[in-house]
């Protein structure tokens, strides 16, 4: 991921490129409607972050970047030379070893929250394959890796059947950089940042090199690892000069032109995929089906297909004692993201053994508690640009029912009485509390409506269908 955690430089990315006014291309596949619809209508997924770096509890690749920024600071006996840490994070191949590896037991555990979509981290910058790729031995199906002898070594198609299992949407993430191969980071020029170690045009058959080594991978996945609906790409700077936006300043310091041939890639996936949705983050086009704002919410409606990943602790990775967020504000992020006519996928990383933290468990069972109440307000729905936020109301509607979502802050003192401002709520037929048989008493205002209730204790927020 570009940002670790929800600094401001995130949240000037999405307000420079996540706006109305964002140059999205709608895809002219009918089949890739289908899907972009389809994937548009569940609302809620999750990501997992993981590999060998989740032995040391520090955040995914970053730390063997050679950049000067907050998230890829090194720690540790090795963290005085680049070079000796270098191999020190590479070696950990060798150690990885995750023995509670039980895949059944996250899709089980998504499933309860509500989830409808998965995005597994196959590779991540590092170049760490949790698949059984032919084209590196970077890979936790290597003699090098411990857990390459468990019959489940092979983690990316183990995590896909289980979740396929459950009827979830599969993505794979993957990773267009890779530090791990000499075609990108070429040795003969150690890199100095995030970006490819030379210049691609002096050096073409190299580049070509790396061109096919990418296609390989992806191709693997998409023709190997059963259905798939989604390849999610990471890594926007590696792109064409021609799809660089000069008004966003991250995207103006990618110093070469890094053109992976996206055209060929889709083309291929498809072959074996058909409407396989390819999200190529923050590369503005055709390959870009849903926009991708990372820990950050849009602050208002935006008109096409978008989707927030955000982390349920502070880090993307395992972190032990990692803080995690509420069930609360899950929930209200939730609801928030879709009143906006987004989705949600959030993060859990798992640890070095294979397992969750036990409080990512239970976060998930008490958004599934919520959302066994409250569903018929969240799949399904549309967002309305005509119904923002008022205050802590947001909205979601499904035909000629609106669901007016009271989010209730930590200990607020309910007092049984909520008002709507404006006339889409002037004339109403009928008012239901969801997960209540009481009989709402709604009031007409001069410019909106009034609804009496009885407070409902220990929710997360309050659901009123209101039909017109």
């Amino acid at each position: 991921m570009l940002c670790l955690l929800l600094t401001s430089y995130c949240l000037q990315l999405s307000a420079q490129e996540h706006t109305a006014s964002y140059r999205y291309l709608a895809p002219s596949d009918t089949l890739v409607q289908q899907k972009l619809n389809e994937w548009k209508r569940i609302k809620f997924g999750l990501l997992m972050h993981w590999g060998t770096y989740s032995q040391w509890g520090v955040v995914e690749s970053w730390s063997i970047c050679p950049e000067d920024e907050g998230w890829t600071q090194r720690r540790g006996p090795y963290a005085s030379n680049w070079f000796t840490y270098l191999k020190a994070y590479e070696n950990l191949q060798t150690t990885f070893n995750p023995t509670r590896f039980h895949p059944e037991r996250w899709a089980a555990a998504a499933k309860e929250a509500g989830m409808k979509y998965l995005v597994f981290t196959t590779k991540h910058h590092d170049g760490f394959c949790m698949f059984d790729t032919h084209q590196t031995d970077y890979k936790i199906t290597s003699s090098k890796t411990p857990f390459s002898s468990d019959p489940r070594a092979n983690v990316a198609k183990e995590v896909f059947n289980a979740f396929r299992k459950q009827d979830f949407m599969i993505g794979a993430y993957f990773s267009k950089p890779d530090w791990n191969t000499d075609h990108y980071w070429w040795k003969y020029f150690p890199p100095k940042s995030r970006n490819v170690s030379y210049d691609p045009a002096k050096y073409p058959e190299r580049w070509q090199g790396f061109k096919d080594f990418t296609y390989n991978q992806i191709k693997e996945l998409m023709s190997e690892y059963g259905k798939m609906d989604i390849l999610w790409l990471d890594g926007g700077w590696v792109r064409p000069f021609s799809s660089i936006d000069s008004s966003v300043e991250w995207q103006r310091t990618i110093p070469y032109n890094q053109d992976i041939d996206m055209a060929r890639i889709a083309a291929m996936s498809r072959s074996y995929q058909p409407g396989l949705l390819v999200v190529d983050r923050t590369v503005h086009g055709e390959y870009e089906n849903y926009v991708t704002p990372e820990q950050a919410v849009p602050p208002t409606y935006l008109p096409y297909p978008w989707e927030s990943c955000i982390t349920m602790g502070n880090s993307w990775s395992y972190v032990p004692n990692d803080t995690y967020k509420s069930s609360r504000r899950i929930i209200h992020l939730l609801t928030d993201i879709i009143s906006k006519n987004g989705n949600l996928l959030l993060n859990v990383g798992p640890g070095p053994d294979g397992e969750w933290d036990p409080v990512a468990y239970e976060r998930l069972q008490q958004v599934g508690a919520w959302m066994k109440i409250n569903q018929e307000a969240i799949y399904d729905t549309e967002a309305d640009p005509d119904l923002p936020r008022q205050g802590n109301f947001v909205f979601t509607r499904k035909g000629r029912t609106i669901y007016a979502i009271y989010q209730l802050a930590e200990k607020e003192i309910q007092t049984g009485e909520l008002t709507l401002r404006g006339r889409m709520f002037t004339n109403i037929k009928k008012v239901q509390l969801l997960g209540s048989n009481q009989k709402i008493r709604a009031a007409a205002t001069p410019d909106g409506l009034t609804l009496r209730y009885d407070p409902i204790p220990d929710t997360e927020a309050l659901v009123f269908a209101i039909e017109r």
